[in-house]
């Protein structure tokens, strides 16, 4: 059967190409894809050429086999309906709306075991805010924020927003969201920050009592050189947690100053894995279960304003990279 999938074939180069897809196996699923989500912040790395070449897409999920080379079928945001199964597969899994991890396409198969229920309160476009969210949820956890805490994050794109709304949840002294973006500053308020102050205007100051500076700062902007601020935002014995993936950026950032003394920690979070100290207790699943919850929490409606027919899809990526197009997550829709 023919199947129209999204390609990368070079930097600034998308296409929507025809190709063949064969029936579902024994043990797999045919989903047509009803939409699917564009992440901003990776797949302009990879729409700009920006990722480490060679380097493996995401050994943790089947459909994301292979390396970063063009060209690269990607994404990773694809929600359908369950058209067809093999003979091993339960009946009644034909006719169930599912998520799954693959690259963008108007119909895939896959594993039971690959995708995941959708449930009737939770909209198909909702549902492609899944990997945001759960990311949120990834960088909270290996973030443990604590009552009273001082809290920044740094960027607020979609994987930001999100984050800034699972903070929210949190008892918290104060949490204030960084973004040149008057916008998106106006969506962190409104997703939960206690102020959002443009990048020029923030010098460093959070409320509170105590030791100054913040207790926890989150990078998330995507830009090597924020690294330097997000240190300088944190006081003695604070916490850098970088969320963003810079690809084949280098960050140039400066430890000569307060960073040994006050004994700042940098570290990364990535959705791919648990952090190790988390694994007795927390798996993927389980933490999926706490993003959806997180996604029937959110103001989706903030989010949800952009749905770009697939065959646009060149036309989407091009208005993201130039700025022409502000949403924080664009849908790609196939029915």
């Amino acid at each position: 059967m023919d199947v129209r999938s999204l390609y990368f074939d070079g930097p600034e180069t998308v296409e929507v190409r025809t190709d063949s897809l064969s029936e579902p196996a024994a043990d797999e699923l045919l989903v047509e894809t009803v939409a699917s989500g564009i992440s901003p912040g990776s797949e302009l790395l990879v729409y700009r050429g920006e990722f480490p070449e060679g380097m493996a897409v995401d050994e943790s999920i089947d459909a994301l086999s292979g390396t970063f080379e063009y060209p690269l079928r990607y994404g990773y945001a694809a929600v359908g309906e369950v058209v067809d199964a093999g003979r091993d597969v339960a009946a009644e899994w034909v006719g169930r709306r599912v998520f799954a991890f693959v690259p963008h396409a108007d119909r895939f198969t896959t594993t039971a075991d690959a995708v995941v229920p959708v449930d009737d309160d939770v909209t198909v476009e909702e549902a492609t805010l899944l990997p945001s969210v759960e990311t949120a949820t990834n960088l909270v956890l290996d973030g443990r924020p604590r009552v009273g805490e001082r809290v920044v994050v740094f960027g607020a794109g979609l994987v930001g927003l999100c984050t800034t709304h699972v903070l929210s949840s949190f008892p918290l002294d104060e949490l204030v969201v960084v973004e040149p973006m008057a916008t998106r500053r106006e969506l962190a308020r409104t997703l939960g920050a206690d102020r959002a102050v443009d990048p020029d205007e923030f010098d460093g100051a959070v409320g509170g009592t105590g030791a100054a500076g913040a207790d926890l700062v989150y990078e998330l902007s995507g830009q090597p050189a924020t690294l330097d601020a997000a240190i300088d935002a944190v006081g003695y014995d604070g916490r850098v947690v970088v969320g963003s993936w810079y690809g084949s950026k280098r960050a140039m950032v400066d430890l000569g100053g307060s960073f040994h003394r006050d004994r700042i920690s940098v570290e990364s979070s990535q959705v791919s894995t648990i952090a190790p100290e988390l694994q007795g207790r927390w798996d993927k699943s389980r933490r999926f279960d706490v993003a959806f919850d997180h996604l029937r929490a959110l103001d989706t409606d903030v989010l949800l304003t952009e749905t770009v027919p697939f065959a646009d899809a060149a036309d989407a990526y091009r208005r993201l990279d130039d700025r022409d197009l502000d949403a924080p997550h664009v849908v790609l829709t196939y029915q």
